[in-house]
């Protein structure tokens, strides 16, 4: 029997290489869909369409400034939006409004690439977030009824920076950021060899089995839930690739972890940003995992009428 130094040794081991492979993978989906997302950004074209979410503002109770917050949340993330909404004359019924939809369906192209290479179609994926930011965003204004606001459209909310300055900052940004998800993807995955080494899985499912099976998914997907969860969906869709057939999950079950944690994921980071914004901190959290659940479950009758999907379909 093999002692704890020779278990560890091979944890350690298998681990970086593991964690090396699902972060070439990851690269290679991130960085050009970055590079293109940020170019549309500094281009100007983002602020352009915002008239394409202007009459879905009304429905959702919002001023059609918040139309701009929103397009960029969709397609460049929470931190674009955020430096948005925070010059835009919004009430903190508008915002949290706002909040709770980017918060379920943000930087859009990245993640629905990287959920497509993991294990769910890609316009899946993107339709069932935009559906559930979109009904969830809209009970949370029924609830909220904020006053109208009156004001024109946002004004130049940047100073446009000349190209070079511009990709020399978002180098050093991308750089800085893959040099934490490195980190990140080794370590998770050296402490998931750990865990296995060791038989630490079986605790871990035994305490959160119960949460996963009231969020209607496989108990075995525990550890992977936890990820995408709790550090956000690029590590959770790298995970999924590298694990989910070793775990044997089946499409069905891929399926629903993968729109369960596209839904709610980043539970704490993303949430604690948007707290200055939002009415109630319960906004931040409670709304996309009651639509992350709903949605699966939703899911599960529909599984019942149809027949089980293929890998990536």
């Amino acid at each position: 029997m093999a002692s704890w130094r020779q278990k560890a040794a091979g944890a350690l081991a298998g681990g970086l290489r593991k964690g090396f492979s699902a972060y070439l993978w990851l690269l290679k989906i991130w960085l050009p869909i970055s590079l293109a997302t940020a170019l549309l950004e500094w281009s100007g074209w983002l602020s352009a369409l915002d008239f394409i979410l202007q009459p879905a503002m009304g429905i959702l109770r919002l001023p059609a400034a918040a139309a701009l917050p929103i397009v960029i949340g969709l397609t460049a993330g929470v931190y674009g939006c955020l430096a948005a909404m925070a010059v835009l004359p919004l009430t903190a019924e508008h915002m949290t409004i706002v909040s709770v939809f980017v918060l379920i369906a943000h930087n859009l192209p990245q993640e629905g690439v990287i959920q497509a290479r993991s294990g769910i179609s890609f316009w899946k994926a993107t339709a069932v977030r935009l559906a559930a930011a979109g009904v969830t965003g809209l009970l949370v204004a029924g609830w909220l009824d904020p006053a109208p606001l009156d004001g024109g459209g946002p004004a130049a909310l940047y100073e446009k920076a000349s190209l070079l300055p511009f990709l020399t900052q978002w180098g050093l940004q991308t750089i800085l950021l893959c040099l934490k998800v490195l980190a990140i993807l080794l370590g998770i995955m050296v402490l998931i060899e750990l865990m296995k080494a060791f038989a630490w899985i079986g605790y871990l499912v035994a305490v959160f089995g119960p949460i996963l099976t009231l969020l209607g998914l496989d108990r075995r997907a525990t550890v992977l839930w936890l990820t995408g969860a709790l550090f956000g969906l690029a590590y959770g869709g790298a995970l999924i690739m590298e694990q989910s057939r070793e775990l044997e999950l089946s499409a069905r079950e891929v399926e629903k972890l993968q729109l369960s944690i596209g839904i709610n994921h980043s539970m704490i980071e993303d949430p604690l940003l948007f707290l200055p914004f939002v009415v109630s901190p319960l906004y931040a959290w409670l709304p996309r995992l009651a639509a992350a659940m709903a949605v699966v479950y939703l899911l599960t009758i529909c599984a019942r009428l149809r027949p089980a999907p293929t890998p990536g379909g």
